[in-house]
């Protein structure tokens, strides 16, 4: 029985050269002294974008003995802690960064990523638990509003400067998510300081309901309610009222300008990962659609220093892993 070794950076080049004068893998092998299915597995395996080279295929191997190396210095305990926060949905980057800001873990996140697939071979399930990263991609109409004109509505461009610069809490953007078949919405609404987000569920978009939504999520944080950013959907049609009840005021975007409320763009994005589109919305529970939002805004992002949400719009502070041995807790 033939034992796979690792091929050496002299036998990469050499690999290189027969290749280039047309030889297979079946010759290849003999001359480099190996078996043919290492030469296949190595094309394969370390291939980058403009195909097989040798120095790029030496840096791909020594990248993975790294992590593979690094891997093994680390304790069943440690490993546990970087699952619990992976089962979070928490990203590889975002759990390697709150580890090294709670002082609990130094491990990157090549290392957690390399952890998960092999998890992932072995039958287990925290790969279900990356998000998936297909680009998503808008086609926008050009010219005139087609949807109708909202009475007295106010543009975006006489919001305040200050909402621009993100320096307080209190400045939100709303949106609504639409169910398959247009059956049951989700009324979103994202703070652009701290990035929390809240979330309702809705049978339909009619103005009263989407009203009715949002000045109930808004109303248990009036205090950091200053403005609300919408697009130019009817449902926003009621805005005179909620902008009454909530002594907040309105703004609406320019039709057709998403990126201004960019911000609620990307957690709308953020919130399909739970309620995907194809997926009609007339059943969701609030009690799912809160399980959601509990794991968005306890999750840590890069922009805040990889704080959460949470902690930001509260100015609270929360340990999301068990410290080291003998290493207290901060408060």
């Amino acid at each position: 029985m033939q034992h796979y070794k690792q091929l050496t950076i002299e036998q990469r080049y050499q690999i290189s050269g027969l290749l280039k004068a047309g030889l297979k893998a079946t010759h290849i092998a003999d001359e480099v002294g190996v078996n043919k299915s290492t030469i296949s597995r190595e094309l394969k395996r370390n291939k980058g974008q403009r195909g097989w080279r040798p120095k790029q295929a030496q840096e791909l191997r020594d990248k993975r003995r790294q992590a593979y190396t690094n891997a093994k210095r680390f304790t069943q305990d440690d490993w546990e802690g970087v699952a619990s926060l992976i089962r979070r949905d928490m990203s590889p980057d975002q759990a390697a960064e709150r580890l090294a800001l709670e002082d609990a873990l130094q491990i990157s996140h090549e290392t957690i990523y390399q952890y998960i697939y092999t998890d992932k071979r072995r039958g287990g399930d925290l790969w279900q638990h990356l998000r998936s990263q297909k680009p998503r991609r808008k086609r926008y109409a050009s010219g005139q509003e087609r949807r109708g004109v909202i009475k007295n509505r106010v543009s975006i461009d006489e919001r305040p400067e200050i909402v621009d610069q993100k320096s307080r809490l209190g400045d939100w953007e709303g949106d609504t998510v639409i169910g398959k078949n247009h059956r049951g919405a989700l009324v979103t609404l994202a703070e652009r300081k701290s990035r929390y987000v809240l979330a309702a569920q809705v049978p339909s978009k009619h103005a009263a309901g989407v009203r009715a939504a949002i000045t109930a999520l808004l109303k248990p944080h009036i205090d950091k309610c200053h403005t609300v950013t919408v697009d130019n959907g009817k449902e926003f049609a009621d805005h005179e009222e909620i902008s009454a009840e909530l002594k907040a005021d309105i703004y609406f975007a320019h039709p057709y300008h998403s990126w201004e409320r960019g911000l609620n763009e990307n957690s709308n994005g953020l919130i399909r990962q739970y309620f995907p589109k194809g997926m009609e919305l007339a059943d969701v529970t609030q009690e799912q659609v809160q399980m959601a939002m509990d794991r968005l805004n306890h999750r840590p992002r890069k922009v805040l220093g990889y704080r959460t949400p949470f902690e930001v719009f509260f100015g609270k502070t929360v340990r999301y892993t068990k410290p080291p041995l003998g290493v207290a807790l901060r408060t």
